[in-house]
């Protein structure tokens, strides 16, 4: 069993990401407007937040920039007209996936942009291309993570050869991403090990991006936490694809850094995460989500069920067992 220790202690290696507009901007096609985007690098800084994830760099010819919000694509320019130069503490991060992305064009060089890290996300079948973003990155003056996605599928063998090839990049942080939000924190507790042992033998450091499809996003991070995972994803509100992700109003509330803050991500989603949601946007644990959780499968059936406003919920139980 877990010291209690673990949990209540104070470690000065923990760095909280803020996630909200890349994991967030999935349910309404990154299309947030300025001063929604500039309140929440305010409260990011207010807060204490190590890193704000400003969307993804993807491929415009491949994505219709008329269909998306430009945090879709976060441009440069786009970045620089909310942070300006940002002489602040607070880091600004991008994700890019791997194949699609046009990442030796749009990620240019670190000197010449606002932008301090780049999230390179891969599965286990792309972990080739994922190296060479990796090395693009750092070559670039970049510091690099990498998210390893949909592990809840994968082979604990396969995983350690993806960690053994990652870990002899310069890629400097190792997420475990519970991606159909499918995992208990002793899965979790098991996945730390690996990954933790992986990242000690290659001096790396380790991050969990969870889901909250079983309600144990929250859970799930704080195991992780008082396992040595010190990389730690939210958005406020939950904000995120289908059941959305790890509160950052619990998870600031439980770090014991005095440096975090939970006040200001009270305020920012007392003023402005309701006005998304009257506006229509839909996030957040239900039933079609828990149902994906449960039998470990991609939410995009149950993000299909949400956007046709069905409420058949055991007719959908029947679909979705039938294609497992």
């Amino acid at each position: 069993m877990k010291e209690i220790s673990k949990l209540m202690e104070y470690r000065p290696g923990v760095r909280v990401v803020d996630a909200t507009l890349r994991d967030g901007g999935l349910v309404n096609d990154f299309h947030f407007d300025d001063e929604f985007v500039k309140a929440l690098y305010q409260t990011n800084l207010r807060a204490g937040v190590d890193y704000m994830e400003f969307g993804y760099k993807a491929s415009r010819e491949m994505f219709d920039e008329n269909q998306f919000g430009k945090w879709k694509f976060s441009r440069d320019e786009d970045i620089r007209r909310i942070v300006g130069d940002n002489d602040t503490d607070l880091k600004i991060s991008v994700m890019a996936d791997v194949g699609r992305c046009d990442y030796k064009q749009d990620i240019l060089n670190r000197a010449d942009s606002p932008i301090d890290l780049i999230r390179v996300a891969t599965y286990l079948n792309t972990i080739p291309g994922a190296v060479e973003m990796i090395e693009d990155a750092a070559k670039k003056g970049y510091e690099v993570s990498c998210n390893i996605m949909a592990i809840s599928n994968a082979q604990e063998g396969d995983l350690r050869a993806a960690l053994d090839i990652l870990g002899q990049t310069p890629v400097e942080v190792f997420y475990i991403v519970d991606s159909f939000g499918a995992m208990y924190p002793e899965q979790i507790a098991r996945l730390a090990d690996l990954y933790l042992e992986m990242a000690a033998k290659y001096g790396k450091k380790v991050g969990i991006h969870a889901h909250d499809n079983q309600k144990l996003a929250f859970a799930n991070t704080i195991e992780a936490v008082g396992d040595g995972v010190d990389w730690l994803d939210a958005t406020y509100a939950s904000m995120g694809r289908g059941a959305g992700n790890c509160a950052m109003e619990l998870l600031l509330g439980f770090l014991k850094n005095p440096k975090y803050s939970v006040y200001p991500a009270i305020q920012f989603i007392d003023k402005y995460i309701g006005r998304l949601k009257e506006d229509g946007v839909v996030w957040g644990y239900d039933l079609q989500y828990l149902m994906t959780g449960l039998l470990n499968q991609h939410p995009r059936s149950a993000i299909q069920f949400t956007r046709e406003g069905r409420r058949d919920y055991a007719e959908f139980y029947r679909e979705v067992v039938a294609q497992d």
